[in-house]
């Protein structure tokens, strides 16, 4: 019996987990002009930049700080592998280090205390509130929606910020009405090619493969802009239409910073709003002529959109026999009809940018994906149950996995794509929040996967390391 379990064990598919070895992203695109270079090297250092409330205090020289926030800087949230990447943590290879939110919380004197799903081994999270009235979605399913971001922490209590007296939210009993959704970072690097792929190219890699996918009961759409009807492709939903509109958002959200887009303070009760807004602000001096670089006479905001712009896609290492084995029973078993391959950009402004073909592993379209990941969200036209396919390139130096970073197991996330429920076609629309969920769109392809043997799916999950 003792050897049956152990061949068993010896035959069982495991993660290899996040790779070791140099990070394969972070540097520049690398066909950039020594002018877009320079550009892109200065705004990574401002995407490092520490917020204090007024940018006066040691170390922490960014402005606007507050009053609610998950982070006081990008980096924060961006480390791993490198600067711009997913959420850090212990068991990174490269840089292991705390979830630094748990720091974070008294630091300068805040008066925090972290909410409990903030961990020291746990990822970097911010807390989305689903309905508006703190009740139970599944017991009140006519409760107002919210959907929004409510800031782990708050000011108070900082050397800074004398006199503010914003409260946090309750989220321990907010967990109780099973009323909090979670997110995590996602990495930035290569997304100025996402931004620069057109409509048209989405729409039409989005189409292909018809039959496959009407067979599998693989639908998809893409979210777009309320205004004016373009794909919009950033974030956990594809909420956000552009970089500049993403780091904008982000800035505002996540630091409290109010900025050229979006240039009102969130949480701005009173005693808590120490400057002018918007507290990020792009300034052109003018003495007889323009004075500064383009970063420096830039804002934050449009720093933050260069560096990603501007950066190259994280590099793949994949050489091995069982890793090109693998390459290829992920497109057998159909992970490619939404993890789509490759994709290719329009003419770009930036040197040697135009007309690339890239490898995101994404079609960057919604899919219902069911119950068992359903966050209850919506945001545009993604419903409760909806997901943007999140983009494989980079994810073998990832250490959490999912919107929520339930998992940092490639093989659990992959499980959890299986939920069962009806198959909601396109058009008949998302159901929300009051309704009954969609089964997911990925259960004939974890079907697929599930029938392999040993052996194969060891070979996919280390290709997926090899991204």
């Amino acid at each position: 019996m003792a050897l049956f379990w152990a061949i068993a064990i010896l035959n069982a598919q495991t993660d290899p987990g996040p790779r070791s070895g140099a990070a394969g992203a972070g540097s520049f695109y690398p066909t950039l002009d020594a002018n877009e270079r320079n550009f892109f090297t200065q705004a990574q250092l401002r995407f490092q930049e520490i917020d204090s409330v007024s940018g006066t205090l040691p170390g922490e020289t960014g402005s606007g700080l507050g009053p609610a926030f998950n982070g006081n800087s990008c980096a924060l949230c961006h480390a791993q592998p490198v600067v711009g990447g997913s959420g850090p943590g212990l068991k990174s290879p490269q840089n292991p280090v705390p979830n630094p939110q748990v720091a974070l919380a008294t630091l300068d004197g805040a008066n925090n205390t972290v909410p409990s799903f903030i961990t020291a081994n746990g990822p970097v999270r911010e807390a989305r509130f689903i309905t508006a009235s703190g009740q139970n979605p599944a017991t009140s399913p006519n409760a107002p929606l919210d959907g929004g971001v409510h800031g782990l922490f708050s000011i108070q209590g900082r050397k800074d910020a004398s006199g503010c007296t914003l409260a946090q939210p309750n989220f321990a009993q907010e967990i109780e009405n099973h009323n909090v959704s979670f997110r995590i970072p996602t990495p930035l690097f290569g997304l100025g090619l996402v931004e620069n792929t057109p409509d048209s190219a989405l729409a039409a890699n989005l189409a292909a493969n018809a039959a496959q996918k009407n067979a599998m009961q693989i639908g998809g759409v893409l979210n777009t802009s309320a205004n004016d009807g373009t794909v919009t492709r950033f974030g956990w939903k594809a909420q956000n239409k552009s970089l500049t509109v993403f780091a904008g958002e982000a800035y505002n959200v996540e630091q409290g910073v109010a900025n050229e887009v979006f240039p009102n303070e969130r949480s701005a009760v009173p005693g808590c709003v120490f400057n002018a807004t918007p507290e990020d602000y792009s300034v052109i001096v003018y003495n007889g002529g323009l004075t500064g670089t383009v970063s420096e006479m830039s804002s934050d905001v449009v720093n933050f959109a260069a560096f990603m712009r501007l950066s190259a896609a994280a590099a793949p290492t994949t050489a091995s026999a069982s890793e090109k084995n693998g390459q290829k029973l992920f497109s057998t078993v159909g992970c490619v009809l939404c993890h789509s391959p490759s994709l290719t950009t329009a003419a770009s402004p930036y040197t040697g940018m135009s007309n690339q073909t890239y490898q995101p592993y994404s079609d960057f379209a919604l899919h219902h994906m069911g119950s068992n990941l359903a966050d209850g969200i919506v945001q545009g036209q993604a419903g409760p149950d909806q997901f943007r396919t999140a983009p494989l390139w980079g994810v073998g130096q990832r250490l959490f996995f999912l919107h929520d970073g339930r998992t940092s197991d490639l093989l659990s996330a992959i499980q959890a794509h299986q939920s069962s429920g009806p198959s909601c076609v396109v058009s008949q629309g998302s159901p929300q929040p009051n309704e009954a969920p969609c089964g997911s769109e990925a259960n004939a392809v974890i079907e697929n996967f599930n029938a392999l043997g040993s052996s194969q799916k060891q070979d996919i999950l280390n290709f997926l390391r090899s991204l």
